[in-house]
């Protein structure tokens, strides 16, 4: 759940001006995986702005999104080459592995998964990103693998 002092935090970094409502929406994002709706009415008033004005921003820009994202963004390339050489093979993969589709956040928060049209690595396809790191020339069998790392990861950090 994400505090009303959280978000004041970071509207009060920027002046009440309409030309930092994008910077103060990006930190949100960074900060709570998505934009929270809190977050734009505070960040409406704060700039004196409608909030449909801000709304229309947020639903623009494929940065930000206004539901929780999990811990973890798996991104999955699906342009020509990725997509030529068993993108969506990744795709079924990954779906059976964390029981969601495309778009969709598993119920434990720790997995986002999106398909996205091209990560400019077209020598190295398929390719999957999770949270940025490429994982690359991949094999559906090794996708349970990676999924399995990160979760690994996050039990270590939870002892």
């Amino acid at each position: 759940m994400v505090s009303a002092e959280e978000v004041a935090r970071i509207i009060e970094a920027y002046p009440a001006d309409r030309r930092f409502a994008l910077a103060a929406m990006q930190d949100m994002q960074n900060e709570f995986n998505y934009v929270p709706e809190e977050g734009l009415e505070m960040l409406a008033e704060h700039l004196g702005c409608p909030i449909a004005q801000l709304f229309a921003m947020a639903t623009f820009y494929k940065a930000l999104s206004l539901t929780p994202k999990g811990k973890h963004i798996i991104k999955i390339c699906n342009g020509t080459a990725c997509h030529i050489r068993g993108a969506m093979n990744l795709v079924t993969g990954v779906k059976r592995e964390l029981n969601i589709e495309p778009g969709e956040t598993t119920e434990d928060g720790l997995f986002s998964v999106e398909i996205v049209n091209c990560v400019g690595s077209c020598a190295l396809a398929p390719v999957m990103l999770v949270d940025g790191i490429y994982h690359n020339k991949l094999r559906v069998e090794q996708v349970p693998g990676i999924i399995d790392s990160y979760r690994a990861k996050d039990g270590e950090q939870h002892d």
